[in-house]
């Protein structure tokens, strides 16, 4: 047990440095990965939140009502938002009031300004799209457009051509002839040019949603006088700034998108548009984003890590001991108890208060040993009582040869018969213990059949009627719908007839004996009732054991060798089925054996 005790806690102890060595090491490893992972999520989430409240700033005049978005803004993604002026006054925050900021501005919050950082994609001069200013259109003027590029792209479908139909940021509808050639890009429409004279492509009118509204009219205006004050007294070449912002130049040719517009030019447009959109959007403020769970950057300290390792070994080791020692003892105490066992002591029993597999060893262990002591307290008794079964009929045949040899009595006709009665007793006797150790071994044969039980009930009635009418017996046999069974008919006539010779040996004169079979679900039950003296309730468990009798004095003249009742158990076992008895004394007795049908 030692061993045991030995293995099971080493095997713990190398499993847990095992295990402790390898967490500690990807622990470690992992750490710098990890922070690494968690700053790609910060910045993906910070610029998310620096594009929604971009959005914000675009399409309002002042931060007055962010608070709202500012909060679900911290409840989607757990962080912390604050928003400040340039000046350091509070604009809004997520967090509880009076709780300090940040000390670190993440981004400035400006859509006249895109931080590029955090908007890798802004346009070159870095105005978000969505700040459209005097260029937003009417509700009346957005419903009006797109209706007329929807009735648009309806004409060009039937034409063949595949259009699609877009809103940009100021509600206008943008149609796009999509190319129906491999290598060809898209070709917008126009969106607004001036409607000096009817745009007709493809046979279909594109004027309607391509003239610009009253509205795009007075803004372009706005900013083309904003461009020509930037621009007067430099030299630049006459020209006017479109809908889309690009640089029309007199001759009314936009210059094309891969050509470098001059750069006076650009920077006047740029100023310009962020000089008109400026009184359309809020002014630019400090973004503070920060979070619990920011990742700081450092690892876990060495001896953190051994201090973490040597308490989970102290308290792996320990849990190993006391599972060990509460492993090992139940297990010593089964080796001591089969070792008494082994020694003769059949009353070796073996307690455990533990629950589970050992408990269950435990368990069997002790049913094992109450069989064993059962059977060879039967062993013994089986002994004594087949000493005492030959040595009677041994004891007058020795007794009455003798007389005959030293001529004491004569060898007359009816002591040769008394003297053959007992020599046919003792192979009964002989015969029945050759049967149960058949059984006992598992090598009784049964040369089974169908079975007709009425017949074979008669033949049992009429083998025996004699000696129950000779004994003043009534011997009758009741049969319900012939129930079909297949078993060993001379085996079975042989546990019937012990039934009935039991019955005839214990019921007095008048009685009734009554052999009945029927049908029970899938069973056949055959049973022997008889109105006899019946058999008190503490001697049932013990009828069919192997020479009991409740009479003690084993006299002839009382009942037979005790082993009728023990076969025909056994026979009974054999066939798959059972015996049993119910008694009422001095009313009936029932013995019933079940078999399969």
């Amino acid at each position: 047990m030692r061993s045991l005790f030995v293995r099971l806690l080493t095997s713990s102890a190398v499993v847990a440095v095992c295990s402790i060595t390898a967490t500690a090491w990807l622990a470690a490893s992992s750490t710098s990965g990890a922070i690494q992972r968690e700053q790609g999520q910060t910045l993906a989430s910070d610029a998310r939140i620096n594009n929604s409240l971009l959005g914000y700033a675009s399409r309002h005049s002042d931060w007055s009502g962010v608070a709202p978005t500012l909060r679900d803004l911290a409840a989607q993604t757990s962080r912390r938002i604050a928003l400040a002026t340039e000046n350091g006054a509070l604009i809004a925050d997520s967090a509880t009031a009076g709780t300090p900021l940040p000390a670190k501005v993440s981004a400035v919050v400006d859509p006249l300004a895109v931080d590029v950082t955090l908007v890798p994609g802004a346009a070159r001069d870095r105005i978000d799209p969505r700040a459209v200013g005097p260029f937003l259109l009417s509700a009346r003027d957005r419903a009006r457009l797109r209706k007329a590029a929807d009735t648009y792209a309806v004409c060009a479908g039937r034409t063949g051509q595949a259009v699609q139909v877009t809103v940009s940021n100021t509600g206008r509808p943008l149609v796009t002839t999509l190319s129906q050639g491999v290598g060809q890009e898209p070709s917008p429409m126009p969106s607004a040019v001036p409607a000096a004279a009817p745009i007709v492509v493809g046979g279909c009118d594109a004027t309607t949603f391509s003239t610009p509204t009253r509205t795009e009219k007075a803004a372009l205006k706005q900013l083309n006088l904003l461009v020509s004050r930037c621009l007067k007294g430099k030299g630049a070449e006459r020209g006017s700034v479109g809908l889309d912002f690009t640089w029309v130049s007199k001759e009314k040719q936009p210059m094309p998108p891969a050509a470098e517009p001059d750069q006076m030019i650009s920077t006047c447009v740029v100023t310009a548009r962020k000089e008109q959109l400026d009184p359309y959007v809020a002014p630019a403020a400090y973004l503070y984003i920060g979070s619990p769970a920011e990742a700081t950057g450092q690892r876990i300290p060495l001896p953190s890590i051994a201090g973490a390792a040597l308490l989970v070994l102290v308290l792996t080791v320990g849990v190993s001991v006391m599972a060990a020692r509460r492993l090992v003892r139940p297990v010593n105490a089964l080796t001591h108890a089969a070792q008494r066992m082994r020694d003769g002591d059949s009353s070796a029993r073996v307690t455990v208060r533990t629950t589970g597999e050992i408990s269950e060893l435990a368990t069997a262990f002790n049913e094992m040993s109450e069989h064993l002591q059962r059977m060879e307290e039967q062993r013994k008794a089986m002994v004594s009582d087949v000493s005492h079964e030959l040595r009677t009929p041994l004891s007058n045949l020795r007794g009455w040869l003798e007389a005959a040899q030293d001529g004491v009595a004569e060898l007359d006709p009816a002591l040769i018969a008394s003297l053959v009665e007992e020599i046919l007793l003792l192979q009964h006797i002989v015969d029945d213990l050759q049967e149960l150790a058949l059984a006992d071994a598992g090598k009784l044969r049964l040369h089974v059949e169908p079975v007709h039980l009425g017949d074979l009930l008669d033949q049992v009635t009429t083998a025996h009627r004699g000696r129950a009418e000779a004994a003043g017996l009534t011997l009758t046999t009741v049969v319900t719908d012939d129930p079909p069974l297949t078993a060993d008919p001379v085996r079975l006539r042989q546990a019937i007839g012990n039934l009935v010779t039991n019955s005839l040996r214990y019921t007095p004169r008048g009685g009734h004996i009554t052999l009945g079979a029927r049908q029970d679900g899938d069973q056949v039950v055959v049973e022997v009732t008889d109105t006899g003296i019946g058999i008190r309730a503490e001697y049932l468990p013990h009828v069919f054991d192997r020479f009991w009798r409740a009479e003690k004095s084993r006299n002839r003249q009382t009942g037979g060798s005790g082993l009728g009742l023990a076969i025909v158990r056994n026979l009974a076992e054999a066939h798959g089925g059972t015996a049993t008895v119910a008694s009422v004394p001095g009313v009936r007795t029932t013995f019933t054996l079940r078999l399969p049908s």
